[in-house]
């Protein structure tokens, strides 16, 4: 894997949930869409919190205390072709469903500089990482940092196709 194309992929997509942000009104991006399920703003409380979090467990690897476990062979094909499979709609587990809330625009912007911070703290030290030190994701299974850091660009392109999903819905409620 290489964690410099990663890590680009990451910023690309980053950029892309700061463009849309500032395209969203402040309205807009509260409000409950059309199609039910998240708004706009717990979007975005969602992905940033759970890739604050995977950052924490990359860390945890790179600094060993994580475990040694088997990676699932579904799982590797998932890192491998860069997406989650698809599915009408994942479902979050509990302990981060309960961490999500509507969030302003300005919070949704502090937390996405707050991502991009921990990233350039934790990028660097990937390398160090042992392959065998893993840290359990609560769907995935056990992850090396490497692995963690891959799964943050997938599950970050997972919900930038969400937003998609969304604002297709307030355009055909128009």
């Amino acid at each position: 894997m290489n964690t410099s194309k990663v890590k680009t992929s990451i910023h690309q997509i980053t950029n892309a949930y700061k463009a849309k942000l500032a395209a969203y009104s402040d309205d807009v991006f509260q409000t409950t869409p059309p199609i039910d399920g998240w708004s706009y703003s717990e979007v975005y409380a969602h992905i940033f919190d759970s890739s604050l979090l995977s950052l924490l467990a990359m860390e945890n690897c790179i600094n060993g205390k994580g475990e040694d476990k088997p990676t699932h062979f579904a799982v590797k094909l998932i890192l491998f072709f860069g997406s989650l499979p698809p599915a009408k709609k994942y479902k979050v587990p509990k302990r981060l469903a309960d961490r999500v809330k509507k969030i302003s625009k300005t919070d949704a912007l502090d937390f996405i500089l707050e991502f991009e911070k921990a990233l350039e703290v934790a990028y660097p030290l990937i390398s160090n990482a042992k392959p065998n030190s893993k840290t359990k994701h609560p769907r995935l299974g056990y992850l090396n940092a490497k692995q963690w850091f891959r799964f943050i660009e997938i599950h970050l392109k997972h919900h930038l196709k969400q937003l998609v999903r969304i604002e297709k819905s307030f355009q055909q409620s128009i």
